[in-house]
C-alpha cells in the first residue's frame, strides 16, 4: 500500500543541498508526487510530496542527510483523505490577487487574508513583482518606490462568488489607498497580444475637447453639455455632435499647439517601450479626435489608431465630424475586428480607458482595466488602476519588474 509523506527542509541555502535531498529521498525508494522550493533572504525552504510502495528508514535517512547539510528536515505522513482533499483543490481554478500601490502598507496583508478567508480562499503563493523596496517601509530616499509597489497572490478554493469578491475588494482597497485587481487565472493570461487604449485622459492627462473649447471662448458652454450627457440627458453621440458644433471657427493653428504640448500619462513612455519590445499590437480607440492621436502614434509608435475624424475647411474647424463616430459600441466593435483579423482571441486582448464610453470596450477584452476612473467605471470595470502610472498595466499582466528592466 502506498504511503505518502510531505518533506519539509529548511535552513541557510546552500549549494547542493537539492542533490543530496534528491540522494536521501532515491535512497529509500521514493517516487516524487509534488515539489516546490523557494528562497528568501538566503533561508531556503524545500517542499516535497512524496510515495514510497514499502516500508523504508525515510525519517533516519532524511535526518542524516539534513545534518550533512545543514538543514532541519521533517517528514509528515499525509492521510489518503488529506492526500484526495488537496488533489481535489489542486484542479480547481486559480485566482490571481494583485496588490498595487505607492507604498504597500503590511497591514494590507491582515485585510486581505481576512477576506480571502471569508470566500473559501486559500492563498497558495504570494510573489512581489515590483522591484525589492519593502513592505510598508520607507526608502532610504524618502521617496516611494519607483514604478510602485506590488504583490501577486495566488488563490484556490471552492466555487467563489466574483462579483462580490471584488466589490468587497474595491471597497477594502479605497480605505487602504491600494489598488486590488482579481482575475481568473487561464493559459491566456501570459498571452494576451492586443492592447487598445483610449487617449484623452488615459494615455494623456486632459480632455482635448475641453482645451479646444477653452481656447474658443467656449468652455463652459461645452462643460454644460458634458453635464447634460453625465445626466443621462443626451447620449454620447449628440452630446459630441453638440459640442463639436461650439469649435466651428477655431483656427487649426490652435490644434498643432496642443498637439505639441500634450501631457503624456504618467508611465505611458515606459509601457509603450516594453510593449513594443514584447510584442504587443497597440491601438488607439478614441472619442477624441485623430488629429491629436496621430500625433501620438508618431511619438510613440501606436501599430493603429481609430478616432474621430475633424472637418477642417480653409485653416478653420467647420464644427462637423465625419461619421462613423468612434462611441462606445464602435470601440468594441473595434476592438473584436482588430482580433479577428489578427487572429487572436478575445481572451487575448487587453483594454484600458477611464469613462462610461469605454465600459463596452473594457468587457469585450480578455482583461478590461478602468484606469484613473471615476467611481461608477470602477465599480463596473472587472479591474481597476487608480494609484499608479499607466505602467502598472504591466503589473496585471503578470510581468516582473526585474525580468523587463533585465
Amino acid at each position: 500500500m502506498t504511503q505518502r509523506f510531505l518533506i519539509r527542509a529548511t535552513g541557510s541555502a546552500q549549494p547542493g543541498q537539492l542533490a543530496g535531498l534528491g540522494k536521501a529521498l532515491a535512497t529509500c525508494g521514493a517516487r516524487l508526487l509534488d515539489i516546490n522550493q523557494s528562497v528568501t533572504f538566503g533561508i531556503v525552504d524545500f517542499e516535497a510530496l512524496v510515495g514510497l510502495d514499502h516500508d523504508a528508514s525515510l525519517e533516519a535517512t532524511l535526518a542524516e542527510a539534513g545534518d550533512h547539510l545543514g538543514l532541519d528536515v521533517q517528514a509528515i505522513q499525509v492521510a489518503a483523505e488529506d492526500y484526495h482533499r488537496w488533489s481535489a483543490q489542486a484542479s480547481r481554478p486559480r485566482l490571481i490577487l494583485t496588490l498595487l500601490a505607492p507604498r504597500l502598507p503590511a497591514g494590507i496583508l491582515a485585510e486581505v487574508g481576512a477576506l480571502t478567508a471569508e470566500h473559501g480562499l486559500t492563498v497558495e503563493l504570494i510573489h512581489r513583482l515590483s522591484g525589492r523596496e519593502p513592505l510598508g517601509g520607507t526608502p532610504l530616499d524618502g521617496e516611494a518606490p519607483e514604478h510602485g509597489a506590488c504583490v501577486e497572490c495566488w488563490l484556490r478554493g471552492e466555487e467563489v462568488d466574483l462579483e462580490s469578491l471584488r466589490e468587497r475588494a474595491l471597497a477594502l482597497g479605497a480605505m487602504h489607498g491600494v489598488d486590488i485587481a482579481i482575475q481568473e487565472d487561464s493559459i491566456w493570461r501570459r498571452h494576451r497580444r492586443l492592447i487598445c487604449f483610449d487617449m484623452d485622459s488615459t494615455l494623456i492627462q486632459t480632455e482635448v475637447i475641453d482645451e479646444l473649447a477653452r481656447r474658443h471662448g467656449v468652455g463652459d458652454e461645452v462643460a454644460a453639455v458634458t453635464e447634460r450627457a453625465m445626466r443621462g440627458e443626451l447620449d454620447f453621440q449628440q452630446s459630441f455632435r453638440e459640442r463639436m458644433a461650439k469649435l466651428k471657427g477655431l483656427d487649426e493653428s490652435v490644434l498643432a499647439e496642443i498637439a505639441e504640448n500634450l501631457p503624456l500619462m504618467d508611465g505611458l513612455e515606459r509601457l509603450m517601450a516594453h510593449l513594443k519590445r514584447l510584442g504587443y499590437r497597440t491601438v488607439i480607440l478614441s472619442g477624441g479626435f485623430t488629429y491629436f492621436a496621430r500625433h501620438l502614434q508618431k511619438r510613440l509608435g501606436f501599430d493603429e489608431i481609430h478616432a474621430n475624424e475633424l472637418v477642417i475647411e480653409n485653416g478653420k474647424v467647420t464644427g462637423e465630424v465625419r461619421e462613423p463616430i468612434v462611441d462606445a459600441d464602435r470601440k468594441a466593435a473595434l476592438l473584436a475586428e482588430i482580433a479577428e483579423r489578427e487572429g487572436l482571441r478575445l481572451e487575448q486582448t487587453i483594454a484600458v480607458g477611464d469613462g462610461a464610453n469605454d465600459l463596452k470596450m473594457l468587457a469585450t477584452a480578455g482583461l478590461g482595466i478602468a484606469f484613473r476612473a471615476k467611481p461608477l467605471v470602477r465599480q463596473r470595470a472587472r479591474q481597476s488602476i487608480s494609484t499608479l502610472g499607466i505602467d502598472a498595466v504591466l503589473y496585471l499582466i503578470g510581468y516582473r519588474h526585474g525580468d523587463l528592466e533585465a
